[in-house]
């Protein structure tokens, strides 16, 4: 066999996949468990076992594990058997969870998927936020949430402007324009002043 032929075979050959076995999150819903929509139903205690395999998420789709997923959290965070208003549950803290975590488990697996890395940084973001609006008004609801949620909560950083000598320069002239319109204004409102006063000298030596 000549190198070319060689050279060609090896070219030719199916080039192997590299698999990678990323967790989920989604890896600790039993099989068994019976899909959303039908776990509350009186009649699936009725029903035969084929059908109950059918409408498990053994069957189920991802959005369908989702929705169960979802569930779980809105459990753990709710206050209250019959609680469907409050911030944990009706916020996006428990589907931001959700979404976040698939969106990650995308990226590894597809690391180049821009539009899906954008959403999943908005996400964080807003998640961050209103993780900050729940520490500012009830900060115990903020412990036990992040704690339910398993949620590393992080302050953003304060704002650093890269100070350079054209910035120092035009921050002194905004100063100074700043300044100069303020006596401006002072001996605008000194004038209006004294004419008030004097309007109110003459009316009173009418009145006498």
């Amino acid at each position: 066999c000549s190198p070319v032929l060689q050279a060609a075979r090896g070219y030719a050959r199916p080039a192997a996949k590299k698999g990678k076995d990323i967790p989920s999150h989604l890896d600790d819903l039993s099989p068994t468990m019976l899909k959303k929509e039908y776990a509350n139903l009186p009649i699936m205690s009725r029903v035969d076992d084929v059908v109950k395999r059918v409408l498990s998420l053994e069957m189920a789709s991802q959005k369908e594990k989702l929705k169960v997923k979802k569930q779980q959290l809105v459990e753990k965070v709710r206050r209250s058997p019959n609680d469907n208003g409050s911030f944990e549950v009706q916020g996006k803290l428990k589907k931001g969870r959700v979404l976040i975590r698939t969106l990650e488990e995308h990226l590894q697996r597809h690391p180049k998927d821009k539009s899906n890395r954008r959403l999943m940084l908005m996400g964080l973001d807003r998640r961050r936020k209103m993780l900050g609006y729940l520490r500012r008004v009830n900060y115990g609801a903020f412990e036990t949430t992040c704690q339910q949620l398993g949620i590393q909560y992080s302050p953003p950083q304060p704002y650093a402007r890269h100070v350079t000598k054209r910035w120092l320069v035009k921050k002194a002239l905004c100063i100074k324009v700043f300044q100069e319109k303020q006596k401006l204004q002072a001996a605008v409102r000194l004038k209006q002043r004294r004419e008030r006063q004097a309007r109110a000298r003459a009316a009173r030596e009418q009145q006498e």
